[in-house]
């Protein structure tokens, strides 16, 4: 059984730049119509990025504290792994989420989920800060994996591998 399982991952160490968590959570919810857009925007970004090996456009989208830490060639680095690989056919499907739109302690908005694609399922952990005055992706967690694959390997790895990060940048 062949199995496609990635984790890619790109955060920045907490305090940079960003509007603290206050101001953050002081904003409403975006409805799931919004929520939904956000994540296909992203995910179909990230596409394009994977089938061209470009990620000047993906890195552009990022939010600024992101930028001023990493490089376009980061997010290709990071995503080697599915270059030239289709993730488009989400477009066309429903967002399943697998819990609420909620902020992190950090302000971050996340959002978690998958799409029931087949033979295989694309689940995310997306990860929204306010940046130029907008929410902007600045973490994000992608698996494609058989759907019989158990997802409870996969709970909490973006938030230690931010931490993670964050400790190493000190």
């Amino acid at each position: 059984m062949k199995r496609l399982l990635t984790i890619a991952i790109v955060a920045f160490a907490a305090g940079m730049a960003a509007p603290g968590p206050a101001v953050a959570q002081s904003l409403p919810l975006p409805t799931p119509l919004v929520e939904e857009v956000m994540v296909k925007t992203s995910l179909l970004t990230f596409n394009d990025a994977n089938l061209t090996g470009n990620y000047a456009v993906m890195y552009a989208k990022m939010a600024k504290p992101f930028r001023d830490k990493f490089t376009a060639d980061t997010l290709k680095q990071a995503f080697k792994v599915f270059a030239g690989k289709h993730i488009d056919i989400i477009a066309a499907k429903p967002v399943v989420p697998t819990s609420a739109a909620k902020f992190g302690g950090n302000g971050w908005l996340m959002l978690r989920g998958y799409f029931d694609t087949s033979p295989s399922r694309l689940n995310y952990e997306l990860d929204f800060a306010i940046s130029e005055g907008e929410w902007k992706l600045i973490a994000i967690d992608v698996k494609v994996r058989e759907q019989s694959t158990s997802d409870a390997g996969g709970i909490g790895l973006l938030t230690h591998a931010a931490s993670d990060f964050s400790a190493a940048g000190k």
